[in-house]
């Protein structure tokens, strides 16, 4: 073999390309033996909260008796709800609102996105949490200290689903375009409430007739 055609023993081989990472999978998970446990000793919580509200008044009602009537301890409460408050504001639908909305089709706008993931998200409550639900928003409106804490949990909401909006057009969270349509979300979400109406499903219609409107533009 000649001198030219001989292998080089200090050459590298050829450097192969990077294994190509799969996409982010945000398909929506199925929750776990303990997730579920927790979910129901949530509701139970609120359940018994809201039975309490009903006989005795929002103002009347204690931590106590509530860990009382749910046969838990106010340490066990507290682990749940940091304020009384939170047992009629706090819900398990963000965690899952967001994953829905992960778990989009890339070629849905933003807002068919967010459509997409309140429908399939409050359809799979069962009918007993709907009703207690309703009653929750009821109970907001009625108070003006549940109504304070609403909208501050609000503001939380709208940063959280900026940061979704960002996440998914590839843009800072702070972009205009990015808060303003949060905002429009958000406070489609908050007129709702606000309308007052007593059944979940028509609330629910109003959310869905109000995101139709955003997406396909406003007649006024």
């Amino acid at each position: 073999m000649s001198e030219s055609r001989r292998a080089d023993p200090q050459a590298r081989p050829p450097e192969q390309p990077p294994p190509e990472q799969p996409p982010p999978d945000h398909r929506p998970r199925k929750p776990g033996l303990r997730e579920r446990k927790k979910a129901r000793t949530r509701f139970s919580i609120q359940a018994h909260a809201m039975q309490l509200f009903r006989e005795q008044g929002y103002a009347n009602t204690t931590v106590e008796q509530i860990a009382e009537a749910a046969e838990i301890s106010p340490s066990t409460f507290f682990r749940y709800f940091p304020t009384k408050d939170a047992v009629v504001l706090s819900d398990d639908f963000d965690p899952v609102l967001v994953e829905r909305f992960r778990a989009q089709p890339a070629h849905l706008s933003a807002v068919q996105a967010a459509r997409a993931a309140f429908s399939e998200t409050f359809a799979e409550v069962p009918p007993e949490q709907m009703g207690v639900l309703a009653e929750r928003n009821a109970l907001v409106l009625a108070e003006p200290e549940l109504r304070a804490a609403f909208t501050d949990s609000m503001a939380g909401s709208g940063r959280l689903f900026a940061s979704l909006l960002a996440e998914r057009a590839g843009r800072r969270q702070d972009d205009p375009e990015v808060l303003a349509l949060a905002g429009a979300v958000i406070g489609i979400a908050v007129t709702t409430l606000l309308a007052g109406t007593a059944s979940m499903a028509e609330q629910l219609r109003l959310l869905e007739e109000g995101l139709g409107h955003l997406e396909h533009g406003f007649t006024i």
